[in-house]
């Protein structure tokens, strides 16, 4: 069966989080988006892993359901580490995602860091004072088929390859653990041609997730694998990533990169961004201020590229979509958080899950439940028909689809 899986989001005890990420809110907006298998998120913090442990429960899987429902929406115990320390004379920020197969093992991790006073009752993602490698040592010496797998690994801040305090190769930060990190988070302002351009990640499966910080928020990225019922469980969840099996791991869904937040250069102060080549003419320099430039995940990538591409038929395939919230909004010309959004949005996903309908349904399907406009754009959505300015320095890119509310769409609000 076709698993949908979104594996690195937040809880409400993570800084800058909706308040609405509990469990239960989660789990009603898997079934929204129509996805199987989601992230507990923040595992560290006590207060969190307490609702971990009073409302999930275990099949033996080594994932969780939500106790009291019957569907087939599983939970992966999973947290997101903020490593902050000191290597090779530069001050380095890594963000780091950890999936593991148990309560017991997260039990033991959450020992480890209490012994060395870290303070997890700060944050969801609690920041440590060790090294990427020092975290997936300890990790796997306390259960070997945990996943360490770098967060949003090209973004500027906190990733293992961002231009501010990242690495030019997972070697240079993991040493002689590399062997170990079989994956790596490509994030919102990366795809995965972008990253095919290193010939070093042609055996690291590319992943794909949310990294949501609010229920609205889950699936904008996701991985899909194919499953059989009986083997829905962490150790073929594990086993999927570790040996990039392409028969199994389907495609990754894919924000457009030009709509992330870190994808080109630029100044948001100075309102001012730029290709790479044109910061490279300017010393990568902001011309407004003079200043030097935050240089975005396109950039970076040029920079350790070593080919232009790589042969895809040795690579997960992957989709781009745009979450049905914003092609809605871009087609009514309003904000995504505008009421109207939301109407509309909810009566479409109560009656067809969001991926069934923006992977899935015919456009005569479409048609029927969302009208003509609506349909437009998702079609040119997957066609790639679609306009979009480039985000950069933390502002998101800005899609444009050039569409206007039928009266079907306006009966709707």
């Amino acid at each position: 069966m076709r698993i949908i899986a979104d594996l690195h989001l937040h809880s409400k005890y993570s800084r800058a989080c909706s308040r609405d990420l509990d469990l239960e809110h989660i789990h009603q907006w898997c079934q929204y988006k129509g996805i199987n298998l989601v992230g507990t998120a923040d595992f560290t913090h006590p207060a969190w892993f307490k609702e971990i442990k009073t409302k999930l429960s275990d099949d033996g899987s080594g994932l969780y359901q939500l106790k009291n429902y019957s569907d087939q929406i599983k939970f992966i115990l999973s947290t997101e580490i903020s490593c902050i320390y000191s290597q090779g004379g530069q001050m380095r920020r890594l963000h780091i995602c950890l999936l593991v197969p148990s309560l017991a093992t997260v039990e033991k991790i959450i020992a480890n860091f209490e012994k060395r006073n870290f303070n997890l009752q700060a944050d969801g993602r609690p920041i440590i004072g060790l090294s990427a490698k020092a975290l997936a040592e300890i990790v796997l010496e306390i259960d070997s088929q945990s996943l360490i797998i770098p967060a949003h690994a090209w973004t500027p801040w906190f990733a293992v390859f961002g231009s501010k305090s990242g690495f030019d190769s997972l070697k240079e930060c993991f040493e002689d653990l590399t062997p170990h990190i079989y994956s790596i988070e490509t994030g919102l302002s990366s795809d995965p041609p972008m990253n095919w351009q290193l010939s070093a990640l042609d055996n690291i499966t590319l992943i794909s997730n949310s990294d949501a910080h609010s229920p609205a928020n889950l699936g904008r990225e996701a991985n899909v694998f194919e499953i059989e019922q009986n083997k829905f469980n962490y150790q073929e969840i594990y086993r999927i990533i570790k040996e990039k099996d392409q028969n199994k791991f389907l495609y990754t869904i894919e924000f457009f990169p030009e709509e992330g937040k870190y994808h080109i250069d630029g100044h948001a102060n100075c309102n001012y961004s730029c290709l790479p080549a044109v910061s490279k003419r300017n010393n990568n320099l902001c011309p407004v201020c003079k200043k030097p430039l935050t240089l975005g995940v396109l950039h970076r990538v040029n920079d350790l590229a070593d080919r232009q591409q790589a042969d895809s038929g040795s690579q997960i395939p992957f989709r781009h979509l745009i979450p049905l919230q914003e092609i809605i909004a871009a087609t009514l010309a309003v904000n995504k958080s505008s009421k109207k959004v939301a109407n509309l949005y909810f009566n479409l996903v109560k009656k067809i899950p969001e991926f069934n309908l923006l992977l899935d349904s015919s456009e005569t399907e479409l048609k029927k439940i969302a009208g003509d406009e609506i349909t437009d754009s998702i079609i040119k959505m997957r066609a790639g028909k679609i306009n979009i300015e480039p985000g950069y320095d933390g502002i998101f890119g800005k899609i444009s689809v050039n569409q206007k509310l039928s009266p079907q769409q306006k009966s709707l609000l």
